[in-house]
């Protein structure tokens, strides 16, 4: 039996990749900052840690506990965009230390600790599989509107730790494959206050997203390490 290790289990998307891998027959391990939801619970299939990702020394044993089950896809759906007053930027006279904080806090810093971490299991894991979940809107390149300061810069910084890492795993690891994945707008919190201006057709459902990501998870193959790639697994500029 196949065993995935989901970090970040309480987000929408985190938890319908936990369900969608349980459904497949993996043995599942979601990592939380939060307690096991009703539903997480009494599932044979499944193994929910609260970790505080601060504590290295915990993180690291933690980890150490459940590498041993030896994941072979990883998914890291750490993310933050609004919360309260604090809503994305229009302009720059709005960007705040708080907000710039948070969105680094979230989306650059809890993915850098775990990757961290994962990295000695990594470096030995054959055909192993890391998935981190940005955004498109991390994208230089494509960047044509403008706004959303701190979410943009995080995520762009995000896609860089991932590009780099990729680097270093490559030189240890031929077989392994570590990528930033754009998971789609998806029905959740982090989009309920944009989903009025996203086409119908374009809103996915966390269920709908998951099984997309655990098809890209699946086609993917050493030589795409390091590459930004959208829902349906085709390469986004960086």
């Amino acid at each position: 039996m196949s065993d995935a290790l989901i970090v970040g289990g309480s987000g929408a998307i985190g938890s319908a990749l936990i369900q969608h891998y349980g459904a497949l027959g993996y043995g599942v391990t979601a990592l939380s900052r939060k307690a096991a939801p009703p539903w997480a619970q009494g599932q044979g299939w499944l193994h929910w840690q609260s970790v505080d990702e601060q504590d290295s020394a915990s993180l690291n044993a933690v980890l150490a506990q459940i590498l041993a089950k030896t994941p072979d896809v990883v998914f890291l759906c750490q993310g933050w965009l609004h919360q309260d007053a604090m809503v994305p930027e229009k302009a720059i006279s709005q960007l705040s230390d708080e907000h710039f904080q948070q969105s680094l806090a979230v989306n650059l810093l809890s993915p850098a600790r775990y990757l961290q971490a994962l990295m000695p299991y990594l470096f030995r894991q054959p055909e192993v599989k890391v998935l981190v979940l940005s955004a498109k809107v991390g994208s230089i390149t494509d960047n044509q509107l403008g706004g959303w300061y701190s979410y943009r810069a995080s995520k762009a910084a995000l896609n860089m730790l991932v590009k780099t890492a990729s680097i270093e795993l490559k030189r240890r690891n031929k077989t392994a494959t570590i990528v930033t994945v754009h998971p789609g707008t998806t029905a959740s919190e982090l989009s309920a206050p944009f989903q009025a201006r996203v086409p119908a057709a374009q809103l996915q459902s966390p269920d709908s997203t998951a099984k997309r990501l655990a098809q890209v998870a699946a086609r993917l193959q050493p030589e795409q390490t390091g590459l930004l790639l959208n829902w349906d697994g085709q390469p986004l500029p960086f």
